[in-house]
């Protein structure tokens, strides 16, 4: 591991400890955790979240990708944020995924494979509504997520990528769909005056499996892959962000393809807010964030009263 990667494992949970400090879960939310989705007794774990409420109701899913620039995270750093969305109606599947360097890409696209697999073997047990899926990514999380949504939408990337990773699981249930995504904050165009600001050639030498020869950016930019067919995507990011110029290469993508989106930019110059801001449970701007985005995905329902 570079050294880079492990201070962000270091710097990054000191952050998210601090953030979420004294918070618990809510009593209006039911925790199932720990559940097995893989081979990987560690990291193929999730836990689903679900509004008391609702007991016995199947409910539309939101999966959580987290961030960590693909070397550090898991389920736990996003509990609360993941339990803040099930009080707004949904299930939610929160779900840890093998990081770099230990395992390389595309591993943490594998698990995503994984976890929907699961969902849809298991979603009479856990009331999980398999004809309304969506997902959440932030960051890496927003990478991979972009990544995932490309691959069940374009045939070609999914050759392409298998021709490149011949051993990669990447087995989806028959007519798995996404109704819609969020990316937030994310990474989806590799640049080389701007990952070098970012120390990105660093960590892409932890998390490409030959450290990021051509053959492998080629296929790790998620807008590269954007067809019509790509699920409608709620796209977000704010002027503290670090990654914000990023969005605006995603939002071209999927205007020149024809893809349904929507864009929005929170925070001011007077008020910046900063990267993943959303995540941080008690910032009234992620709040309304968080009801945007789940407005938006029950626009994109299927078969249920939009309320």
């Amino acid at each position: 591991m570079s050294d880079y990667s492990n201070e962000i494992r270091t710097s990054f949970a000191k952050g998210d400890r601090r953030r979420d400090k004294g918070l618990t879960t809510p009593p209006d939310v039911e925790r199932l955790d720990n559940i097995s989705y893989g081979s990987h007794p560690t990291w193929n774990l999730l836990d689903v979240y679900r509004p008391k409420a609702e007991k016995g109701s199947m409910l539309p899913v939101i999966v959580i990708v987290h961030g960590g620039a693909w070397v550090y995270g898991d389920k736990d750093v996003y509990q609360f944020y993941g339990m803040s969305l099930a009080q707004r109606g949904f299930a939610v599947v929160n779900f840890s995924y093998r990081l770099a360097p230990e395992y390389k890409f595309p591993a943490p696209i594998e698990d995503t494979c994984a976890v929907f697999s699961w969902i849809y073997k298991n979603r009479d047990a856990y009331g999980l509504d398999a004809d309304n899926l969506f997902a959440v990514g932030d960051s890496a999380g927003a990478h991979i997520l972009g990544l995932f949504a490309d691959l069940i939408t374009n045939p070609d990337y999914k050759k392409k990528l298998k021709e490149r990773f011949p051993k990669a699981v990447l087995t989806l249930p028959r007519g798995m769909h996404l109704n819609a995504i969020a990316l937030n904050c994310g990474k989806y165009v590799f640049n080389e005056d701007e990952d070098k600001v970012l120390n990105a050639p660093i960590l892409l030498k932890d998390f490409l499996p030959k450290g990021g020869i051509k053959a492998e950016m080629k296929l790790i930019s998620p807008v590269d892959f954007i067809t019509d067919k790509y699920p409608p995507a709620f796209v977000m990011t704010c002027p503290g962000d670090f990654l914000c110029s990023q969005a605006r290469y995603v939002v071209e993508a999927l205007t020149e393809n024809k893809a349904g989106f929507c864009y929005r930019l929170y925070g001011s110059a007077k008020k910046p807010l900063h990267h993943v801001f959303h995540c941080n449970v008690r910032l009234p701007e992620a709040a309304k964030c968080n009801d945007d985005e789940c407005a938006f995905f029950r626009e994109n329902m299927r078969g249920r009263e939009r309320a």
